[in-house]
């Protein structure tokens, strides 16, 4: 163990290299037992700590001993240097004590000097606030007086000069000096003298105004520039300028604007708000050119700032008559004259705007309360509701009778497409739009399209719930209605998918859609698919981008899914077209049945046309196309004839393999018979072609024109799902031929 004189320590002494802990760990600061044994077990056994720490502590006793054997001398001699220390400091506490004494003398001595001196500086404070004080008192009585003798008021009287007597230059240093008083009577405030010498105050202030008032109004009849810059520069100079625009309001703006604004002038024109508009703003050329010279700089000479005549003034006299004498223009009652009047409204404020002078006057003119409350008489949600519920109505109208044709040229077939694109066009009409509004009637064009969803939604629920019931009740005729009857069915398309609740029993009465309604639907879902697109970027963007809202795609992108979660009913009613063409072409199919009845037993000739029911199951086909094609596009013609082709193909293949199996067996069951009696195989007269052979030479030629006939309409048969089948079996018959069977 070693003493470190430099921080004044001990260093402990080393230990075996095997101690499971750091003998570093003992001189530390926050040196804890629990947590020390704690930290060791998690790396020994308990009895392993114990044996090192009774090793360590082994070697601690040894260095001890050491220590004290290497100072041994110290260690004896230090009782013997103890000798007399009481006494030493038994005759030290004498001294100390009278230097305690003596110490505490002197802060006694110093706190009641620093008391003297904070005394008297709070007296010298006190002095020079009341001379201070007596100093604005005095200041007080020199400027009354001096500014009553150069008004001339006499003490005791209160009667002001007449204005005239009055100059520009005197006024402006009684101004001067009338505003010192103000600052010196602020300072002040309640003391008995200032209370005393009110009324004096107030004589002089009455006759400064007057004055003034008379010299402002003086320059305003006359239009002298040099006279009104004196004024608004006094105004100004007494924190007065409210006062002079009040005046101007009250003298000048009142009279104009109750001569323009009132319910008779209004009705001298035709109720043409506008004509009160312009007549407003003629006002500052007429009567506020040379105030705004001034005030602005434009008439060159001085500028005297502070104020605002345009915003202060006289918008404030324009709102409260227009409120007060004219309150029959914010009628909401009839919303195209509102719109007319609104919109007159926003352009006289546009270009009242122009009359402030710089934006700051703008930015207050927006601030100032009759601005809102200018435009807060408005009522535009009054004038939304009205013009929603003249959309509504329409639209649901068009919806009752949605499947009527449109008449006259238009780009859609179906009154309910028709409607709702007029609907959409007219939300943003320049004689319906409002900039207010904008977010309600983005909101509007939302929801039109999204009952335009929801009455497809309708259409194609009772039109399967419709088709499951006549299932029931009654089988559909197999008999094959030709579309040209369908298509006269669908000229006077009155049929209602209004939203009103379904019951069975109208539904099993109510007839089912014709094609060529459908196909309309269709048609005209792909149309404002293409168009409502065009109708954003084209109308709808630039009015947002003007009123800089943001998120302009986001919108975009909301009409255009609301509109496309409509049109995922197009593969839907797809399916019901195709399903009833398919029928209608598929009866004719059951007649290749026939076929085998046609050649066996006779005697016919080998065939060498195509079967006449060929030319009756693609009719239907054939003819949808032809009248619809003004609805559909190539690619929905294409796509539409290889699902019906697809299902036909497969139908055919079915009817053609019965018919093929069924020639097989009976020529197997003939075989049979004829060698059970011992007879040769007879041969057909006509060229010795077997009755089989002809079946499957009719089959064949079939086959080949169903092929030419759906290249004729476009589609290539190899693109056909299904169609492989029916060449196969074409092949298959040409193999029998070929082998004899």
């Amino acid at each position: 163990m070693t003493v470190d004189a430099a921080n004044k320590g001990f260093t402990l002494p080393s230990g075996p290299a095997s101690l499971c802990f750091d003998k570093e760990e003992f001189m530390k600061k926050d040196f804890e037992v629990d947590r020390f044994i704690l930290d060791c077990r998690k790396k020994v056994p308990l009895e392993t700590l114990h044996d090192d720490l009774d090793l360590y502590l082994k070697v601690i006793r040894s260095a001890m001993i050491e220590l004290i054997n290497k100072d041994y001398a110290d260690f004896v001699n230090l009782s013997t240097n103890l000798v007399g220390m009481d006494k030493a400091i038994m005759n030290l506490s004498t001294p100390l004590g009278q230097l305690k004494e003596e110490v505490l003398s002197v802060q006694t001595a110093m706190d009641e000097a620093i008391k003297a001196v904070q005394d008297k500086i709070k007296h010298q404070q006190e002095i020079q606030r009341k001379k201070a004080i007596l100093q604005r008192l005095i200041n007080i009585t020199h400027s009354v007086e001096k500014i009553e003798k150069l008004l001339g008021i006499k003490q005791g009287t209160d009667i002001p000069y007449a204005a005239g007597e009055f100059t520009g230059p005197l006024i402006e240093r009684v101004a001067t000096e009338f505003n010192k008083l103000q600052f010196y009577v602020t300072r002040s405030k309640g003391h008995p003298l200032v209370e005393k010498i009110k009324p004096r105050i107030a004589a002089i202030t009455t006759t400064l105004q007057y004055s003034l008032e008379g010299s402002f109004l003086s320059g305003l009849e006359t239009s002298n520039t040099g006279m009104l810059r004196q004024c608004l520069r006094t105004y100004a100079l007494i924190d007065k300028t409210h006062d002079a625009e009040n005046l101007f309001r009250e003298h000048i703006v009142r009279p104009y604007m109750e001569e323009i604004i009132n319910e008779d002038y209004l009705q001298q024109h035709n109720k043409d708000v506008s004509i009160i508009f312009e007549h407003v703003l003629r006002f500052f050329p007429e009567k506020c050119s040379v105030l705004t010279g001034i005030t602005t700089g434009l008439s060159g000479g001085e500028v005297v700032r502070g104020y605002d005549f345009a915003v202060n003034a006289v918008f404030p006299e324009v709102v409260k008559n227009l409120e007060m004498r004219t309150s029959s223009i914010f009628a909401p009652g009839n919303p195209d004259v509102f719109h007319k009047k609104f919109t007159a409204c926003m352009k006289f404020l546009d270009d009242y705007e122009q009359c402030c002078g710089s934006l700051a006057s703008v930015n207050r003119l927006r601030e100032h309360a009759s601005y809102t409350s200018l435009l807060g008489r408005w009522s535009l949600p009054v004038y939304f509701q009205i013009r929603f519920q003249d959309i509504a109505v329409a639209f649901e109208t068009a919806l009752c009778s949605g499947f009527n044709k449109v008449a006259g040229d238009s780009e859609f077939l179906l009154s309910s497409s028709s409607a709702l694109w007029a609907s959409l066009l007219w939300c943003w009409r320049e004689d319906v739009y409002l900039a207010a509004l904008t977010h309600r009637f983005v909101k509007l064009n939302l929801q039109l399209i999204s009952r335009y969803k929801t009455w497809i939604d309708e259409v194609y629920q009772e039109e399967t719930s419709k088709s499951e019931s006549a299932a029931e009740i009654k089988p559909r005729s197999a008999t094959p209605d030709l579309l040209s009857n369908a298509s006269a069915a669908g000229d006077v398309m009155t049929r209602s998918m209004s939203p009103k609740p379904s019951h069975h029993q109208d539904t099993m009465f109510k007839p089912l859609l014709v094609t060529g309604q459908i196909v309309a639907l269709l048609a005209d879902m792909g149309t404002l698919l293409s168009k409502i697109p065009i109708l954003f970027e084209e109308i709808i963007k630039p009015k947002l981008q003007y009123l800089a809202i943001e998120n302009v795609d986001a919108i975009k992108e909301a009409l255009i899914e609301e509109l496309k979660q409509a049109c995922d009913y197009q593969p839907k009613f797809w399916a019901i077209v195709t399903e009833d063409v398919v029928k209608k072409c598929s009866v004719y199919l059951n007649q290749v049945n026939d076929i085998p009845r046609l050649y066996r037993r006779t005697n016919k000739e080998v065939p060498s046309k195509p079967s006449t029911y060929l030319s009756s199951v693609l009719k239907p086909l054939t003819q949808f196309c032809a009248e619809h094609s003004h609805a559909l596009n190539e690619q929905q013609r294409v796509e539409f004839l290889t699902h019906v082709f697809a299902t036909l193909s497969q139908h055919f293949s079915d009817v053609t393999a019965e018919v093929l199996t069924s020639t097989k067996k009976m020529e197997e069951s003939l075989r049979r018979l004829k060698k059970a009696r011992g007879g040769e195989k007879e041969k057909e007269k006509t060229g010795g072609v077997s009755d089989s052979d002809k079946i499957r030479n009719q089959l064949i030629i079939d086959i080949k024109s169903f092929q030419n006939q759906m290249k004729n309409l476009g589609v290539q048969p190899n693109h056909i799902e299904g169609y492989q089948r029916l060449a196969s079996l074409a092949e298959e018959a040409q193999a029998d031929i070929a082998s004899g069977v």
